[in-house]
């Protein structure tokens, strides 16, 4: 599988392409090659036979037929390894001199002049079969003459030739693909590098840096321009948060002391008027206070990221705790609350933290949840995870902001007429994200207009070997120290 991605990767692809270009050049550098040195050799070989047959022709002009018949007898004679071929004969075809008995077969019609044939015993060749070429022409008087070279040596020389070019176009493919994977599997890693330091980046760990190797090259420089844009990214989310943890931490004591001016008037009024202007007024100092507690609380929550008080808790306990809590409220509306809770799921983490991320989830569903309307509240173990779900039949959030509504302030548009301030589910998503936890947003598509909404977070459910294992550790680190004591300390 793996392999098969890195096949997909464009530096491998790139790789391909060069690949395709080097081992066509290649191909067309060979293939010159050849045509040249082919040619070159058969050109050498049909120069010798005109050459043969200039100095034939010359004897014949001089000595006649006689003469002719005599030096090609002589020069069968003195070729003992049989290089030339020659066959003379009437016009009939009867032969009068030469080292083969009989014309090759279709040599008889040849338009040309030039044929290539076989010397086999067919022909009454002597010796082992061999590949000649030779060529035909009419002489005065009726009689036919054959010259040709055995061109054996030169027909298997081209074979080598062919059969070098194949391997080394079979080697040349075979090294580029290597090549080609190398160097893709080297980009690909250094790719792989960025994109898991990337993800985690985009995790939540922004403290992390993309590492370089230090060669300056491409992958060098675009490692140091992110690493300079994430050291921008969060000098410039620190500045935001600072501004807007320091708004929210300055102006909650002049509004505290607002409220109780505030609420001191509204004891001293005796005006009904007055008291009902005061009353909302008290009530817009106690909004905005609780939006400035949020936002501190929020901070707190991410400065202090897993230094949280970690204990073994009991979720459904905690779960039902909070269900009592918020049940009246929901009898109010007169909505069906119900619960579904798994006992004996244990998670390990705060439980001030977690009860304020339940008592939110639980809250927002009798919020935006209509009169008559169903709520269930779950607890349950999926495998390693413990999961804790709210499940509604209100307003729901449209699939395009369910990435949205984490952010501060975020509020989804037909919520916007009810009372609240964008922070509850950033609450919860910071208490999630201490916990190890995840948040899935879903539609419970409840019956009517309402899609409703199920929200599940998932956390690390505890087991004891986690705490069998951490026991044993706090066991060796105190073995450890006793050891590095000297004896002095032991005896006393």
């Amino acid at each position: 599988m793996k392999l098969l991605s890195q096949l997909r990767t464009s530096s491998f692809q790139l790789a391909l392409l060069y690949m395709v270009v080097f081992a066509t050049s290649v191909f067309l550098l060979l293939a010159f090659i050849y045509w040249r040195t082919a040619g070159f050799m058969t050109a050498q070989t049909d120069e010798t036979i005109e050459a043969e047959i200039a100095g034939l022709a010359e004897q014949y002009r001089g000595r006649g037929v006689n003469g002719l018949i005599t030096i090609i007898r002589e020069r069968v004679a003195r070729d003992p390894n049989a290089r030339s071929v020659y066959l003379l004969t009437t016009d009939d075809f009867l032969k009068l001199a030469g080292n083969i008995e009989t014309w090759p077969e279709g040599s008889r019609t040849s338009d040309s002049g030039w044929i290539n044939f076989t010397l086999d015993p067919a022909i009454g060749w002597q010796g082992p079969e061999r590949l000649a070429r030779a060529r035909i022409f009419d002489v005065q008087g009726g009689l036919r003459l054959l010259v040709g070279r055995d061109v054996d040596d030169l027909t298997n020389l081209k074979r080598v030739i062919e059969a070098a070019i194949n391997w080394g176009m079979g080697i040349t493919l075979a090294l580029a693909l290597l090549g080609g994977f190398l160097m893709s599997r080297s980009t690909t890693r250094r790719i792989e590098v960025i994109n898991n330091t990337s993800r985690r980046i985009m995790n939540g760990h922004l403290s992390l840096r993309i590492p370089t190797r230090g060669t300056e090259d491409d992958f060098d420089q675009l490692a140091e321009n992110l690493n300079q844009m994430l050291d921008r990214i969060v000098y410039l989310m620190e500045g935001i948060r600072h501004v807007s943890d320091s708004i929210a931490h300055d102006l909650r004591t002049p509004l505290t002391r607002l409220r109780n001016q505030l609420e001191r008037t509204l004891i001293a009024v005796d005006n009904d008027e007055a008291r009902e202007q005061v009353g909302r007024a008290v009530s817009e100092a106690d909004q905005l206070l609780a939006t400035f507690n949020a936002l501190l609380r929020i901070a707190r929550l991410e400065t202090r990221g897993n230094s949280a008080d970690m204990k073994v808790v009991s979720l459904d306990e905690l779960v039902s705790d909070a269900c009592e809590l918020y049940e009246a409220l929901a009898e109010d509306k007169e909505q069906n609350f119900s619960q579904s809770l798994e006992p004996g799921v244990m998670i390990e983490g705060d439980r001030d933290l977690l009860f304020q991320m339940v008592s939110n989830l639980i809250d927002n569903a009798i919020k935006y949840t209509p009169e008559h309307g169903a709520i269930t509240v779950a607890v349950r173990k999926e495998g390693v995870s413990a999961v804790f779900e709210v499940q509604d039949s209100g307003i729901g959030i449209p699939d395009s902001e369910k990435d949205q509504v984490f952010q501060r302030f975020y509020r989804v548009g037909k919520s916007r007429s009810l009372p609240g301030n964008g922070l509850g589910l950033s609450l919860v998503s910071a208490v999630a994200e201490i916990h190890q936890g995840q948040i899935l947003l879903r539609d419970t598509h409840a019956e009517g207009d309402m899609p409703g909404l199920t929200v599940a977070v998932k956390m690390p459910a505890f087991t004891g070997v986690r705490k069998r294992i951490k026991a044993t550790q706090a066991e060796l680190a105190v073995e450890a120290a006793d050891e590095k004591r000297s004896p002095a300390e032991h005896n006393a």
